[in-house]
């Protein structure tokens, strides 16, 4: 089986070259569930023009350790050309709040000089949404001509077409679901677990110099391995050895998918915040969507055969919501082997659906 050597190079191979975000700091904000902050950064990109009546503006939902930078992660779907055209959209990124890649989060400091760390109020999918709603109020877009993500950016998207109906003309949604399943949960708390029993967690309390490494490597980890699928991990390793041509009988690295998960692991330490971890988790946790009434967006649902984490059922039962709700709706399902991550390589039959997509009025 041919795999793509991009799948095994993680979101960050197109990562910008250079720092282009933009911040907005809003005023307070009260949280769906309770809790304040006194005042909100959301970081943001754009590429491409809006144009005079701005009605060709689509806002890109990030996935759960994604940011802003839409044209790297999804490079196969974004830029000039590409399904999501940038010479023709205007395109927007957005870094969810309670993350860690210049929105406000659990990093972010408080008005006391210190880190927010395990005080900052849980927030919601929807308090995501109301966030970014303030970034269109603040570039001046009543309406976008489309809201797209996956997977967690797919329940942003699902949020968008019925928290604010009116603003939203269409919505692609690709490996995502409307609700987690009870699995989808397990997989959440375990990495959560995995952060919180490393004994540098200090119940959120960690400095710069003794961060949870451990723990939160252990959550990336188990991270990749709910990604990718059985038949992508047996092409790229198999039963390869690492650097050797025989067993040590230790408990060092031996095989090749040893050493290639803990690479993973160690290398988004390096870039992601464990308590942010902790707070997006549980926000897709408890994010629940059974009704799209009330929506008038156009849907475009789309999902993976080989997709376990997100099975292609749940974006079928999101597609029956919206035909419920009265609404345009459409769900393909692609045969790739990739597993979950498929959504964000592939640029031929999901692009050529989008393109589709985005060119009927």
């Amino acid at each position: 089986m041919l795999i793509d050597p991009a799948l095994f190079e993680e979101n960050e191979r197109t990562a910008p070259v250079a720092d282009e975000r933009q911040f907005l700091i809003t005023g307070p904000y009260r949280c769906e569930v309770g809790g304040e902050l006194p005042q909100v950064t959301i970081a943001y990109e754009t590429w491409g023009t809006l144009n005079s009546d701005h009605s060709n503006a689509v806002l890109v939902c990030h996935a759960l350790t994604g940011d802003a930078h839409a044209i790297g992660w999804w490079d196969r779907l974004i830029g000039p050309g590409r399904p999501i055209d940038t010479d023709l959209l205007f395109v927007i990124g957005v870094n969810v709040l309670g993350g860690c890649q210049g929105s406000t989060g659990p990093a972010s400091l408080a008005a006391d000089g210190r880190r927010y760390a395990m005080r900052f109020p849980i927030v919601t999918v929807g308090d995501m949404v109301e966030v970014q709603a303030r970034l269109l109020d603040h570039l001046g877009i009543d309406q976008l001509y489309a809201v797209a993500g996956g997977s967690m950016g797919g329940m942003q998207a699902l949020e968008w077409t019925v928290r604010f109906p009116n603003r939203v003309r269409k919505a692609f949604i690709t490996a995502s679901c409307s609700a987690h399943s009870a699995m989808q949960v397990g997989f959440n708390e375990t990495a959560r677990q995995a952060i919180m029993q490393d004994p540098r967690w200090n119940r959120g309390e960690y400095t710069d110099d003794e961060q949870p490494d451990g723990g939160l490597s252990v959550a990336r980890m188990l991270g990749h391995l709910s990604f990718l699928s059985d038949a992508a991990f047996t092409a790229k390793f198999g039963r390869r050895l690492q650097d050797k041509d025989r067993f040590d009988f230790t408990f060092d690295t031996e095989f090749q998918v040893e050493s290639y998960l803990k690479y993973q692991g160690s290398k988004f330490t390096k870039r992601f915040d464990a308590n942010a971890l902790l707070y997006v988790t549980r926000a897709i946790d408890y994010f629940e969507r059974r009704s799209l009434k009330g929506s008038v967006a156009d849907y475009l649902f789309t999902s993976f055969t080989s997709d376990w984490l997100y099975p292609s059922y749940q974006s079928e039962a999101m597609h029956q919501l919206a035909l419920s709700a009265g609404c345009s709706s459409k769900h393909k399902i692609i045969d790739l082997p990739y597993g979950h991550d498929a959504f964000l390589l592939d640029g031929v039959h999901q692009g050529a659906l989008v393109r589709d997509f985005l060119a009927t009025n």
